[in-house]
């Protein structure tokens, strides 16, 4: 950072360049009132003077105006009383077009050890990018606004890194020893997510979206070129390519209480993230699988029926990306279409993305269909799947199950009934079968997929 409260330009691919205006476009950064860098340490007065290490904690932004003040006074008070090691807070405003980036810069200039960095574009994976690159510190780290996860667990956060022992620390809700208060919806939505990024990509941390995370400099260069996300998928992307890369990931149990007034849009973020994970669990199974081979069978001899390596996997991928997707949409539909119109209208939705995708990625390789026969297969998908999960409605009703959690586990059982149901029908008869009996005829007919 500079050695006085100035603006510096500066991009994504290097270090700051000092310049006396921002280029057009590029991020605009107050840098700290006290004029040190990250890395020099703290000054005389610091309990962590004796300390070399050294730790910025990035808070990406938009429209928060109304929290900023508060929340970064608050945490630089946390850490010149009570954090044993320099560190420096860093305010990354992701275009917010309210008084946010006047209110940072307010903050960079008065407090010190706070700067602030504003970028044009808007995402929370591209304002922490930008700000962990520019960066001198030994470790980065950020934090949520609302700062909804206790201070007290910062110093267990990123000691594992300045020691040397962890690459990558994560705040879990979901680790024992965790204290957490939320609504029963952010609980089933976050479980559900979690369990279907093991699922289908084979993770083993506990919780991928915990707005408490840190990461060594030098790890942060390695596994930033390799994250593809700028906004919230940022985080799930980034500890998957560290465990890829057989990296420590270190997990910090956390009290966390939910913010009322949280900014994040449940139904888009739901939306990326699922396509998220299906880039993943392709990107994975690609490698996996290698090159596709064109063996061609042997004259009068038919095609082997046998699963294909690859199948079941791409199957559970989409089925599971489908399932999060079909239980955010009953919850959001649960209250003015009650359980039973809910159900119907969710199904009917992913039911139509989940059998394109399946025509398309799961049986598609040796199986290609057309339109006409994924809207039957669509059709017969959601009668499986409408009965199923209605049976496992009207069970939880005769069984006294009222809240919405209890129904959510009812239809998650019914559904994975269904799903096996329609796995068999599938791979043994719909798209296998048609493709022998007209193979060809309407490939060029398949839409593309809807999730």
């Amino acid at each position: 950072m500079a050695d006085s409260p100035t603006t510096d330009a500066f991009t994504t691919d290097g270090p700051a360049l000092d310049a006396p205006a921002p280029a057009p476009g590029a991020p605009r950064m107050v840098a700290p009132i006290t004029g040190r860098r990250a890395t020099d340490g703290p000054g005389p007065d610091s309990p962590a003077a004796t300390r070399n290490q050294a730790v910025e904690i990035v808070i990406p932004v938009y429209n928060e105006e109304d929290d900023l003040e508060a929340s970064v006074r608050r945490l630089r008070t946390y850490l010149d009383r009570s954090f044993p090691y320099a560190a420096v807070v860093t305010i990354a405003d992701n275009a917010s077009t309210d008084r946010t980036w006047e209110i940072a810069s307010e903050l960079a200039r008065t407090v010190p050890g706070v700067g602030a960095v504003h970028l044009d574009q808007k995402g929370r994976g591209r304002a922490l990018r930008t700000a962990w690159l520019a960066s001198d510190a030994d470790v980065v780290a950020y934090m949520d606004v609302d700062l909804s996860t206790d201070l007290d667990a910062f110093l267990p956060l990123v000691a594992p890194l300045l020691s040397g022992h962890s690459h990558v620390a994560i705040g879990s809700r979901l680790a024992r020893g965790a204290y957490v208060v939320r609504s029963p919806k952010r609980e089933v939505i976050s479980r559900g997510y979690n369990f279907i990024l093991r699922a289908a990509l084979g993770n083993r941390f506990s919780d991928a979206q915990c707005g408490f995370k840190a990461i060594r400099r030098d790890t942060a260069g390695l596994l930033l070129p390799l994250v593809a996300d700028q906004e919230w998928f940022f985080d799930t992307e980034l500890l998957i390519q560290a465990e890829r890369q057989g990296l420590r990931i270190h997990e910090v149990p956390v009290d966390w209480v939910d913010d009322p007034d949280s900014r994040v849009h449940i139904v888009r973020t739901a939306r990326d993230d699922l396509l998220g994970v299906w880039r993943m669990a392709h990107q994975r199974t690609t490698a996996d699988e290698g090159p596709a081979s064109e063996a061609v069978p042997e004259p009068g001899r038919r095609p082997p029926e046998a699963l294909h390596p690859g199948e079941l996997r791409r199957y559970a991928s989409v089925g599971l990306v489908s399932t999060m997707a079909y239980l955010v949409l009953y919850l959001l539909l649960l209250h003015s279409l009650g359980s039973y119109g809910a159900n119907a209208l969710a199904l009917a939705l992913c039911t139509v993305g989940n059998t394109v995708a399946h025509a398309r990625f799961t049986f598609a390789p040796r199986s290609p269909v057309g339109l006409r026969h994924v809207i039957a297969v669509g059709l017969g998908g959601f009668a499986i799947g409408v009965g199923f999960t209605t049976l496992a409605l009207g069970l939880a009703g005769v069984l006294g199950t009222t809240s919405p959690t209890e129904e959510v586990v009812a239809i998650v059982v019914g559904t994975a009934v269904a799903a096996l149901v329609r796995f068999v029908l599938l791979q043994a008869w719909s798209f296998r079968s048609h493709a022998r009996a007209a193979a060809g005829a309407e490939a060029a007919d398949v839409v593309a997929a809807a999730a």
